[in-house]
């Protein structure tokens, strides 16, 4: 029986996440190994959830048009086999936990810059990108994600929006898109690297995750930038995860 603390955690991260475009799955990761879960299951349990989250997300932005133009093709071509590869390449717990932490602080620091800028006025999307960066990029960060167990939208989405490549719906689209089809290659990599050893009684356990997720991203994409300001969600999910990566290199380095 997993604690209800972490089932919890679990539906407020999915809520925080998916209000401002994104999956959770860096978060899932560390409440899995604040959780003391076996280490070589963490990115298996949280790659699922991850696509629980994501997939719905990318039907809908799918029947709403936005991919059309927004370029995500050239860029999943890349980082899916590099998440893949991720996902099949073995990692000790120690790299596994420095590795997430310093992932985090990144997510952090650009999602409180994100939140700083929030209503700064944007540029007109498309002028003078040079193409070949973001798969490029892309199949960097689909590597890591596949390794550690995220989703890795969090890392490119300001890429893009550095690059100007589209309108911010359509970097949130092909973000969710991003996490969502690297989660699915992280997640097969992992399956096969650990196939001798995996029992499926190991995951059952977990399943209530996957309806906490459910609701939360649910709750996320149909309120939660309705009640409160954008800047106010970023804001909150960066400090969440601020302290989500300084507990972890705490961890990682000595710390109790």
């Amino acid at each position: 029986m997993i604690p209800v603390w972490l089932v919890v955690t679990f539906l407020v991260t999915a809520i925080l996440y998916s209000s401002v475009g994104f999956g959770g799955g860096s978060t899932y990761t560390a409440l899995l190994v604040f959780s003391g879960l076996q280490i070589s299951l963490v990115p298996i349990v949280s790659l699922i959830c991850n696509l629980t989250v994501t997939s719905t997300g990318t039907w809908k932005s799918q029947r709403a048009g936005l991919y059309d133009g927004s370029g995500v093709w050239p860029i999943l071509a890349f980082s899916v086999p590099a998440a893949f590869l991720g996902g099949l390449t073995p990692i000790d717990d120690q790299s596994l936990i420095i590795l997430l932490g310093l992932a985090l602080l990144f997510a952090a620091a650009q999602l409180g810059w994100n939140a700083a800028r929030a209503n700064a006025p944007s540029s007109e999307p498309g002028a003078a990108r040079p193409r070949w960066i973001a798969p490029i990029v892309g199949a960097g960060i689909g590597y890591l994600s596949g390794l550690v167990g995220i989703g890795g939208g969090i890392f490119l989405a300001p890429v893009l929006h550095m690059l100007n490549w589209s309108s911010p719906r359509k970097i949130a689209a092909l973000a969710t898109a991003y996490i969502a089809a690297n989660s699915l290659a992280g997640l097969a990599g992992k399956l096969i690297a650990l196939s001798a050893t995996l029992e499926l009684s190991d995951l059952i356990v977990f399943w209530p995750l996957i309806p906490a997720v459910l609701i939360g991203s649910w709750i996320g994409h149909k309120f939660m930038l309705g009640v409160f300001p954008e800047r106010l969600v970023k804001g909150l999910t960066a400090a969440l995860i601020l302290f989500v990566a300084a507990r972890l290199l705490w961890r990682a380095f000595g710390g109790s």
